[in-house]
């Protein structure tokens, strides 16, 4: 409960993303995608059991909540074994990216620690960025520009244009994962102090911004046929359109707990297809 699988595919999808434009462009380096993979699983399971740990200490997860029950603020498993899992999942992180860097150079390593980082001060440290408002403006750094630029580099230790238009898309999309599940909490991280976007802006100005981000996503994914060297079967990701157009529909007109669970739920499956249906158009092209 506490790793939370079901968020696996925000990690999973960058990946796909940024492999199929290094197979596309060269030879397919097998090791060094299962590292990338695992690394990026690794360290989403490793923030979520910092952020259950974290959130639980500063009583953002009160009875009160709309999600699913958190394991230390619902007393199911004790701080300090919450704590130790995630030193070991961290650990078992960084043993990929030991490998990664002895494939592709000491640039890893700050690219490793910073995301390590970055999911631990997520609701963790002194000051955490999530409770401040910038938890989607790191999602989209690190799950979309990082993660997807990093899966391109360790494959061919280098760095088109392309990479990083095509990480556009993704970090909207799996930004857009974080907006839904904010809007859900809204009332209690308002309560605990925690000053998502949602908080500051409102429910009605998130959602605009919900759908902003779907459909800045579906048009930057375009881009690199429009204006680069890909051909059109990048428009394989409109395919995607009613899937977007339902978890839209949900989130600007429904308030309660479940119907949102349900949209977060939506929210990460849009987010794979939508990775996938790129990944695909990115390989026949």
């Amino acid at each position: 409960m506490a790793a939370r699988p079901r968020t696996l595919p925000a990690a999973i999808a960058p990946v796909l993303v940024g492999t199929s434009l290094a197979i596309r462009i060269g030879k397919f380096q097998p090791l060094a995608f299962v590292a990338a993979l695992l690394g990026a699983m690794l360290i989403q399971i490793g923030t979520n059991l910092s952020n259950d740990y974290s959130d639980a200490r500063r009583g953002a997860d009160a009875e009160d909540r709309l999600g699913p029950m958190r394991v230390t603020a619902g007393g199911l498993v004790p701080p300090r074994r919450v704590l130790v899992a995630t030193y070991v999942t961290f650990g078992l992180a960084i043993l990929c990216g030991v490998y990664l860097i002895a494939v592709a150079g000491w640039l890893l390593l700050a690219v490793g620690a910073a995301s390590i980082l970055a999911g631990v001060l997520y609701t963790g440290g002194p000051r955490p960025y999530g409770y401040e408002g910038l938890g989607e403006v790191f999602v989209f750094l690190f799950f979309g520009i990082v993660a997807v630029t990093g899966s391109y580099f360790v494959q061919r230790h280098n760095l088109p244009w392309e990479a990083f238009v095509l990480a556009i898309p993704v970090g909207l999309l799996i930004s857009a994962i974080l907006v839904v599940n904010n809007i859900r909490d809204i009332e209690s991280d308002r309560r605990a102090g925690k000053r998502t976007v949602a908080v500051r802006i409102g429910r009605s100005r998130t959602r605009v911004l919900f759908v902003a981000m779907i459909v800045g996503a579906f048009a930057s994914g375009l881009v690199c046929w429009i204006a680069g060297p890909l051909s059109p079967w990048l428009a394989l990701t409109l395919l995607a359109i009613p899937l977007a157009v339902g978890v839209a529909r949900t989130v600007c007109t429904r308030t309660d707990g479940p119907s949102l669970n349900v949209a977060l739920a939506r929210s990460g499956i849009l987010a794979l297809a939508y990775c996938l249906l790129l990944s695909g158009g990115v390989l026949a092209s």
